[in-house]
């Protein structure tokens, strides 16, 4: 997973906690889900545009 030891790893969590407290990880996580969804569709939708200008193209 990029590189990344299970040391790194750990220490990435706890800079987190540090940050932001244990109670906002939840609410920041959730955001970064949907971010990452939003930008999956998008992409998605992209792709089926270009398949169908390739196929209108022919």
């Amino acid at each position: 997973m990029f590189g990344l030891g299970t040391p790194e790893i750990i220490l990435i969590v706890v800079a987190l906690v540090l940050l932001f407290g244990a109670k906002k990880i939840p609410d920041l996580m959730r955001g970064l889900g949907s971010g990452i969804k939003e930008f999956k569709k998008a992409a998605h939708e992209v792709d089926e545009e270009i398949k169908d200008q390739q196929l209108e193209n022919k």
